[in-house]
């Protein structure tokens, strides 16, 4: 394990109160392992965090001369109550090897749309990314690592977002009272 992902897995360590995760193990061709961490349950909410986003900098595919130290560096996090849905490490694993496999850069309120079910029979096939309450890892002269929480949403809901934006998605979850760690929750109805 490099040294950024022993940092990272003792940052969240540390976090989930020195709970010891299960984990899993999930490769795609071409590309090193991600790890998918799984904390919990806490009140009943498992938290699920990859392992090996961060272990490069991110940085766009137009980039020629990339830095192979300097750059933002991520994980992806996802929040559910109840048992581990089938399928949901290899989702989360996905989104997490898209900087590798993609070039794209994780940012605050990025729809990443997988065009599948995140899991087994879920209505779900994308993931709005936003802040997490992780705090970032902070890396003496070296970018931080953040921790995003990626909110699984429908279809329609990601439509949503890219009409009106994150913003007004959060907003609507809100005003309908929507549960986003509910793993059979119903969609927001925005106007």
């Amino acid at each position: 394990m490099s040294d950024v992902l022993a940092s990272v897995r003792a940052h969240l360590v540390e976090y989930f109160a020195g709970a010891e995760p299960a984990a899993a193990s999930v490769t795609f061709l071409g590309v090193e392992p991600i790890d998918i961490l799984r904390f919990g349950p806490q009140d009943d909410v498992y938290h699920h965090v990859s392992l090996g986003c961060s272990r490069h900098p991110m940085a766009e595919p137009t980039d020629f001369l990339a830095d192979p130290d300097r750059g933002p560096r991520a994980e992806v996090l996802v929040s559910l109550r109840g048992p581990t849905p089938t399928g949901l490490s290899q989702s989360i694993a996905i989104v997490a090897a898209a900087p590798a496999v993609e070039g794209l850069v994780l940012v605050p309120d990025a729809l990443i749309d997988l065009e599948a079910p995140l899991w087994e029979r879920a209505p779900f096939t994308a993931v709005l990314l936003g802040p997490s309450d992780i705090p970032d890892l902070e890396r003496a002269a070296l970018d931080p690592v953040t921790v995003f929480a990626a909110v699984p949403i429908t279809p329609t809901e990601a439509a949503w977002v890219r009409l009106k934006g994150a913003d007004a998605m959060r907003e609507a979850w809100r005003t309908d009272g929507v549960d986003i760690l509910d793993p059979h929750r119903r969609a927001a109805s925005p106007s």
